[in-house]
């Protein structure tokens, strides 16, 4: 009976999550569907510690350690999420899927041990021993196939995850070296050799090898990502994120658990739709990100250094004269705007230039921001509504007609160089063609190159104008002179 509950339970948490990844499409919806999604895994969580039972027909042991480690994670993920800024957003998600890898990691572990332990303390102990079945040897080679790609996914995801959040806060920098694609191969041709040498033989359940598997995996994840910079890097947060629900799955498959199966696969399929789009938009080959191979040249950059000539700079009041007296505004928002926290002043401008008439959009790269998804959420939280944000074909097709582009601390994502500099690093890279409208008001701090560390030739164009100044106190006094044009 308490198993049917159980079933039951993990077929509506199931469905949650489902529903949950639908109402995340939406922004009107998307707080709803993520606490949908939470309270189906609150309810497989609760389900599985009272209701689960072994082979033999016991509950779950060890309540006070499951509740004690229970508490402590909701503690530090509380914590965690009130004090995060939003600008900090993508290292806490990366740091957060690399723990996801690493619990899938740690699940490969214990399996394997309980395995390992059977064959190595009974020597004469027979596959149909372990495994009950007429089928014993498939099983074996099914459930160590599960374990390894546990493991392997597992330890990838963890150690890059890792590696990401570092470079993410800066404590990391760009590494590269001759041969690191050759190594990285390498290393994956190992891992594989040795996981299918353990899968065919079931005495070589060896457990040095094992961890030497999980050793190298995590090595392969430190190379894969330590050289990865730049704009390439929302691709990568987004391909780990994918592994670690692939990895996820596996442990729903070991434990055929329906709930955590689904999960896995709900992310893991998600992840790496979404990593193939990111490829897309940043003309990438996906098969140079699974190698780790792109983005190594990102580190200070740039192509070859020319003569950028010289930029003008527009004052707050003629910027503010120019943004009223248009009749169409396309604002390009990115990191810096994030950094200064300026959404909550740039959906109040937007709404200052629509009362005298203006039209105004907003310009959305697929890589703005830190993460996928970065700056739709940065402007949700600031109630700009979701039909005002074009995503970048549209946008590119909408400059044309634009008077006026206002670019909000965003860099890379609007630098010419991604399409006349075969030398730059984000050379092949769609751009906002924000130079196509007739005005171009650029908002930074200073000159500085902005994340991919190369210099920008849109800020020296005839129609461009820089506007310099912290971005939230920039759009403030922009209000503050509109009101009065």
């Amino acid at each position: 009976m308490n198993l049917s509950i159980l079933a039951i339970i993990y077929l509506l948490a199931s469905v949650s999550y489902i529903l949950g990844l639908k109402m995340l499409s939406n922004p009107a919806t998307a707080r709803k569907g993520n606490g949908i999604a939470a309270i189906g895994m609150g309810l497989a969580i609760i389900g599985t510690i009272f209701l689960y039972q072994d082979d033999e027909g016991n509950l779950l042991g060890n309540k006070a350690w499951i509740f004690g480690g229970l508490l402590i994670g909701t503690v530090v993920g509380v914590m965690a999420a009130k004090k995060v800024k939003m600008t900090a957003m993508p290292e806490m998600v990366s740091l957060f899927n690399g723990m996801g890898g690493a619990c899938a990691a740690l699940i490969s572990m214990v399996e394997f041990n309980h395995l390992a332990d059977k064959i190595h303390s009974q020597p004469e102990i027979l596959l149909e021993d372990i495994f009950p079945s007429s089928g014993a040897y498939w099983t074996w080679t099914s459930e160590m196939l599960v374990i390894l790609a546990g493991l392997v996914i597992g330890a990838v995801s963890f150690a890059g995850s890792v590696i990401a959040w570092g470079k993410l806060n800066g404590r990391i920098k760009d590494f590269a070296f001759r041969g690191q694609h050759i190594l990285n191969l390498l290393l994956l041709a190992i891992v594989l050799v040795l996981s299918a040498w353990m899968i065919l033989v079931h005495e070589n359940a060896n457990v040095m090898v094992f961890y030497l598997v999980f050793l190298l995996a995590v090595l392969y994840g430190v190379f894969f990502v330590l050289p990865i910079g730049g704009a390439d890097m929302p691709v990568v947060i987004s391909l780990l994120n994918s592994f670690t629900g692939v990895a996820a799955a596996c442990g729903g498959f070991l434990y055929n658990n329906k709930a955590m199966l689904t999960g896995g696969i709900l992310v893991g399929a998600a992840g790496t739709l979404l990593t193939i789009l990111m490829c897309k938009a940043m003309n990438r080959s996906l098969k140079n990100v699974l190698i780790g191979s792109f983005g190594a040249t990102s580190t200070g950059g740039g192509g070859a250094k020319q003569e950028q000539g010289t930029y003008k700079e527009i004052s707050l009041s003629d910027a503010a004269m120019v943004l009223a007296y248009a009749n169409k505004v396309m604002i390009v928002p990115g990191y810096g705007l994030a950094v200064a926290q300026a959404q909550h002043a740039c959906h109040e401008l937007e709404k200052q230039l629509a009362e005298k008439g203006v039209e105004v959009k907003y310009a959305i790269h697929p890589v703005a921001g830190r993460m996928p998804g970065h700056m739709n959420v940065l402007l949700a939280e600031a109630d700009v509504a979701y039909e005002n944000l074009l995503e970048m074909e549209h946008a590119n097709e909408v400059f044309p007609s634009t008077d006026v582009v206002l670019v909000l601390g965003a860099n890379d994502v609007v630098n010419p160089a991604a399409k006349s500099d075969p030398s730059s690093p984000i050379y092949g890279m769609p751009i906002l063609d924000v130079e196509s409208a007739k005005t171009c008001i650029v908002n930074k701090r200073s000159m500085k190159p902005g994340y991919a560390g190369i210099e920008n030739d849109l800020f020296f164009r005839p129609k461009t104008s820089m506007l310099f100044g912290d971005a939230k106190k920039v759009l403030q006094e922009l209000v503050a002179e509109i009101k009065n044009v």
